[in-house]
């Protein structure tokens, strides 16, 4: 009786590994397929992405630039981290604001349709190449306006340039003392290097759409993201922001600047104290103000005639 046992469950096991073996190998065939496609993909996409902005030389490397509207004043515009499109994420608030302002747009190395580079992406460097762009356009005053971690770039560049800035905006910016886990790209580097991204977009197209957004727009933006997410220039610098919020913590806003900045209310209730860390730099300046408004982290995507609308009113005050 108990050898019959022991051939059953040898043959229950040696069927078990088939299985497994063959679920295996339908993965590593399914992998590969993706893959392969996601890079066929990739090459056929390089002609189909419309150029749009301008051009600037800037280290070893070209900075994309869109300088739109033609308002008495400049506000240049600074994106969140990894955003695959800077022109095309800001293309709501950019529509609204340049009916009053000039506003230019910096796609940083790694991102739109700027060039990559081999330069150290520590906040340092990257403020220099700010400065670098804002010089060529002759630029010598202007309103800073930043998403995310731009709050963290901005704070460096007005530190380090007060002269050129003559009021700081935060979408929803990061701040130096806010909650940090530490960067780890490994799980989003891999989904985008492997061609699943491509496969979550194809499936369920809607998530990634921005309200509002026309399907030559998101067709566009789509194409982007799979060429820039997890570049080597992006992932440096996000393997950099451990070193760039622990030297932030060492630098506040100059008294004097006027600081406005827009919370988001998705954001103040999943993170701890952020409305209040916001209300706390904007305390430290002498005319400081927060505006907490519906939303995601992405409030230029749906709130940005009230953003626009609240700026012209601050300047004003």
């Amino acid at each position: 009786m108990g050898g019959i046992k022991k051939r059953w469950f040898k043959r229950v096991l040696r069927n078990l590994k088939i299985v497994c073996l063959i679920v295996l190998g339908f993965i590593v065939v399914t992998m590969t397929g993706v893959y392969i496609t996601h890079q066929i993909s990739l090459r056929s996409e390089v002609n189909q992405i419309k150029d749009y902005g301008e051009k600037i030389a800037v280290f070893d490397g070209t900075m994309n630039v869109l300088d739109e509207g033609k308002g008495p004043e400049t506000i240049v515009l600074l994106p969140g981290y990894g955003t695959a499109s800077p022109g095309m994420d800001f293309k709501a608030l950019i529509n609204e604001l340049k009916n009053k302002y000039r506003v230019v747009t910096i796609e940083p190395f790694g991102y739109g349709l700027s060039s990559q580079t081999k330069r150290e992406r520590s906040a340092a460097k990257i403020i220099e190449e700010i400065q670098t762009v804002v010089a060529k356009l002759k630029i010598d005053s202007f309103i800073l306006m930043g998403h995310s971690i731009a709050g963290i770039y901005g704070l460096n560049y007005v530190n380090q340039y007060p002269e050129n800035v003559k009021a700081f905006v935060g979408i929803d910016t990061s701040v130096p003392n806010q909650a940090w886990p530490g960067f780890n790209d490994t799980l989003p580097n891999f989904i985008q290097k492997s061609g699943l991204m491509r496969v979550l977009v194809k499936i369920n197209p809607e998530s990634f759409k921005v309200e509002g957004m026309s399907e030559e727009t998101f067709e566009q933006l789509r194409m982007l993201n799979m060429k820039n997410l997890s570049n080597e220039t992006v992932r440096k610098e996000g393997k950099a922001l451990d070193d760039t919020f622990k030297d932030a913590k060492k630098l506040t806003f100059p008294k004097n600047l006027p600081l406005l900045l827009f919370v988001a209310k998705e954001n103040d209730a999943s993170l701890a104290n952020w409305l209040g860390l916001h209300e706390e730099q904007a305390a430290s300046v002498s005319k400081g103000k927060v505006v907490e408004l519906s939303g995601t982290h992405y409030l230029h995507h749906n709130q940005a005639e009230t953003m626009t609308k609240n700026l012209e009113q601050f300047m004003k005050e």
